[in-house]
């Protein structure tokens, strides 16, 4: 018989490693599988950066000048909910093993555990 176990991280790359350990140390994994906000992925890329904005000033009729401005990029562009990088994983195992999994999910950070047989 297989059990399904269900839990929540506080990012993407914690539970890839809390799932890497699972398949490495568990014997009786059929699958494992993880969701996400893709999102928030774009709001990690805007932490550090800059947004450049281009300003055309027109001289005369027929020449033109333009001016860039650069300020710098803010999270606050994507709104709050859309920022949460907490990830639902999930790991389908034989029933014997539903222990083991539980308790390497837990010591990785995973909360809200659930199994469901």
């Amino acid at each position: 018989m297989f059990s399904r176990i269900t839990a929540e991280f506080n990012d993407p790359d914690t539970a890839e490693i809390a799932l890497r350990r699972v398949r490495e140390s568990v014997r009786g994994i059929v699958r494992t599988g993880m969701s996400y906000n893709k999102i928030s992925d774009k709001a990690e890329r805007l932490k550090g950066g800059s947004i450049y904005t281009i300003l055309p000033t027109g001289l005369t009729m027929q020449n033109y000048m333009t001016a860039v401005m650069e300020s710098p990029a803010s999270v606050d562009t994507i709104p709050e909910p859309y920022r949460r990088r907490n990830t639902k994983v999930y790991i389908i195992c034989a029933s014997e093993s539903c222990g083991s999994v539980t308790s390497i999910l837990g010591s990785m950070g995973g909360l809200g555990i659930k199994s469901v047989m």
